[in-house]
């Protein structure tokens, strides 16, 4: 595989309407998005949401109703016969359901879009030999696809894609059929091809572990509109849409149980964030023994995001009212982010 990379998405003013005997859907409403060369963009919302659609219209599956969807500065919207089949050499897609032919060997499979544009078969053959010992299938050519599990079927899929060493990648929810080992498995697989080869890759899913541990950049969609977008660190840190919000407490819970909040109160119950080297620190030995208030801690835990690390910390903390605003002050000062836990 070539190491020369491009591959920039321009969804400019994209909507999409499909036509209906009762009314018409509109599955998009005005997307726009920059999604820059050697990236890994994240689109992530529920069912409905149009994400499909929009990741459809990169390799010209799909066309705007208005609009423009511009790669590397060609509007694959315009394009027809020749022209869009040209173009679609330079974008590789990945399927939930794999796409594959069940009872053809696997070397063939993924040989398939290089026979495909003419090239000739030993040569195929070889393309895709190369490409399947770089996902880890190199012992798996002469199987047939029906044989094998569904992370090395998904590995077949990605290995297909890559067979025309394309300047993008497409995922449409590449992992929502496979189980969390396979899923982390695959997620590692897309990081190393953007890594080593710079290839841009557009990954839509309703998954925020994916999204977490993938993406460099993500767009939330709701109703065919962009609600919200930014750097995936961002986004878990200060998600601002109630969706945004919805879909981070799935990785990283916002608050408590509405009885234990009912019962501790809410004075001076706090959620704390924290960032890289903040969570290292003693702040509850330190609090407790510098205010002298005293401190329940209810929940804690940490993940990792884009090469950092991110803690939380929810905290009932009581005693003299002076002493607990100090406490809060004290925190305020040591974290990135601290709000109040309500019901």
């Amino acid at each position: 595989m070539s190491s020369s990379r491009s591959g920039t998405i321009v969804f400019d003013d994209v909507s999409k309407t499909f036509p209906g005997r009762a009314a018409d859907t509109a599955a998009l409403r005005g997307v726009s998005l920059e999604v820059a060369e050697g990236t890994v963009f994240g689109v992530i919302g529920y069912s409905g949401a149009g994400k499909s659609t929009l990741i459809r219209m990169v390799n010209g599956l799909e066309q705007p109703t208005t609009g423009r969807v511009v790669v590397d500065g060609v509007d694959i919207g315009a394009l027809r016969g020749r022209g869009l089949r040209e173009a679609q050499k330079h974008t590789g897609m990945i399927f939930q359901q794999f796409n594959l032919l069940e009872t053809v060997r696997v070397r063939e499979n993924v040989a398939l879009p290089l026979r495909l544009d003419g090239v000739a078969k030993s040569a195929a053959r070889a393309r895709a030999e190369e490409v399947l010992d770089f996902v880890g299938l190199g012992d798996k050519a002469d199987s047939f696809a029906g044989e094998l599990s569904g992370g090395q079927k998904q590995r077949v899929g990605i290995a297909r894609a890559l067979v025309r060493n394309p300047r993008i990648l497409l995922s449409d929810e590449a992992t929502s059929a496979l189980d969390p080992t396979t899923t982390v498995q695959i997620i590692d697989l897309l990081r190393d091809i953007n890594r080593e080869y710079g290839t841009t890759i557009l990954v839509v899913t309703h998954e925020m572990d994916v999204i977490k541990d993938l993406a460099h950049e993500v767009a939330v969609m709701a109703e065919g509109r962009v609600v919200e977008r930014g750097s995936v660190l961002d986004t878990f840190l200060h998600p601002r849409a109630g969706i945004t919000r919805d879909f981070v407490s799935t990785v990283v819970p916002q608050g408590l149980p509405r009885r234990v909040v009912d019962h501790l109160g809410s004075e001076g119950l706090w959620r704390l964030l924290l960032l890289d080297e903040e969570v290292t620190q003693p702040l509850v030995s330190d609090l407790i023994r510098d205010l002298d208030v005293s401190v329940n801690m209810l929940h804690a835990d940490m993940t990792e995001i884009q090469e950092h690390t991110v803690g939380q910390m929810i905290l009932k903390v009581t005693g003299d009212p002076a002493r607990v605003a100090a406490a809060r002050a004290y925190l305020s000062a040591r974290v990135v982010d601290l709000k109040d836990v309500i019901a």
